[in-house]
């Protein structure tokens, strides 16, 4: 299959024409799917027409090798062949609901929503998901994270991993970790991932964030237009991978406050009506104390519906397992307590007998020096207690 898939084997790609598509990044034919006509043609100075005819050719053989759809096909059977797309479990059922079963291959799945609601930490649980078997819910496969914010911490992989039960070595091995430094770097990573995906078996990317560094570097309004163009080119390379290559991606997303909004929730992502049409499937996070909601946004057929999930050590959890925890710490806190003062009640009542002898004898040996011995007596407490409160300031 892989002598199938070679630049050289399409008719009337020679050598010449070999040699300067992959020196532009294009090794495969299905490399030459994803960049497409337009992209070909600027990246190896080809005439428009002779890119197109390039790609049409690269089409066909894929359609023959079955590895694309025909053109012209029944909902019949696009709809036996969509029962057969593979899906990874979150591990929680509440996720898994919200998603019917899973996150799709063959798709993008959008996640936004503010700091600390828990974006990166389901892209961090998904990359352990997929690597499961397929009886368990995974795809046997590898993980291409691509990290734009560099919040990537193979600490919480291993942590993911042991709490799943799954060896933390060979988790980390099978996830291909590519650190985005500018918007242009995240789009070569991608544009270059085709190797890589078939080379680690690639079943999930995940790109975290997807416009963070655009938003960083397009700012006002006078590059508005540029930054949405670049963005349009990720976000569509990104779905093309995922429909070229079968396997699931991921896009976390920040969002903004809209100023203009006074009833309701004012969070909006960023990236406007590009990264929202090109989506797949979409999905917010928000905080709802120390619980989380995700609520489905945009999907061609699931409803639009909620659910409450939690973090926890083995990422995404459900509900009912954060609540378990804190009721056996409560536990062991109350023991704790009830102990201590049990061992200072033991030894309080031997101080006190032991300080109530000594007043008893003074008051019994000298009582007719009272009066005199009244005043000195007086004057230290009154000192001490000075020297006490001064301290004390």
């Amino acid at each position: 299959m892989v002598e199938d898939l070679r630049l050289d084997s399409l008719e009337g790609v020679g050598p010449v024409t070999t040699r300067k598509l992959s020196d532009a990044g294009v090794h495969n034919v299905m490399d030459l799917i994803v960049r497409g006509p337009v992209d070909i043609a600027e990246i190896t100075g080809m005439e428009k027409d002779t890119a197109a005819k390039i790609v049409e050719k690269a089409r066909k053989h894929l359609v023959e090798n079955g590895l694309l759809a025909k053109d012209f096909i029944t909902a019949s059977e696009l709809y036996k062949t969509r029962q057969s797309i593979g899906k990874i479990t979150t591990g929680t059922n509440c996720l898994d609901t919200l998603f019917d079963g899973g996150i799709e291959t063959r798709a993008l799945t959008e996640v936004y929503g503010e700091f600390g609601c828990g974006k990166t930490q389901f892209a961090h649980t998904m990359s352990v998901m997929v690597q499961k078997s397929k009886e368990e819910g995974g795809l046997e496969g590898g993980v291409l994270y691509i990290d734009t914010e560099g919040t990537f911490r193979p600490e919480r992989i291993v942590q993911i991993a042991q709490a799943h039960d799954m060896d933390p070595e060979k988790v980390l091995d099978n996830i291909i970790v590519a650190r985005a430094y500018n918007s242009a770097h995240q789009v070569l990573i991608l544009e270059e991932a085709g190797a890589i995906i078939e080379e680690h078996n690639v079943k999930l990317i995940v790109a975290d964030s997807a416009v963070g560094l655009f938003r960083a570097e397009y700012l006002g309004r006078g590059t508005l237009s540029v930054r949405q163009q670049k963005l349009n080119h990720f976000v569509h390379l990104l779905v093309r991978i995922a429909e070229t290559y079968d396997c699931a991606a991921i896009a976390t997303n920040q969002v903004m406050a809209s100023p203009d909004v006074f009833f309701g929730d004012p969070t909006r992502p960023i990236g406007g009506n590009v990264v929202a049409h090109t989506s797949t499937y979409r999905i917010y996070f928000k905080k709802s104390g120390k619980k989380r909601i995700a609520r489905m946004v945009d999907s061609p057929h699931h409803p639009e519906e909620e659910v409450i999930f939690a973090l926890g050590e083995a990422g995404v959890i459900d509900p009912e397992e954060s609540d378990k925890k804190p009721k056996k710490a409560a536990k062991k806190v109350v023991a704790k307590k009830i102990k201590e003062p049990k061992v200072k009640a033991t030894v309080e009542p031997e101080v006190e007998a032991a300080t109530v002898e000594p007043e008893v004898e003074a008051a019994t040996v000298e009582p007719e020096v009272e009066a005199a011995t009244v005043e000195p007596e007086v004057e230290p407490i009154e000192d001490h207690g000075a020297d006490i409160t001064s301290d004390d300031f």
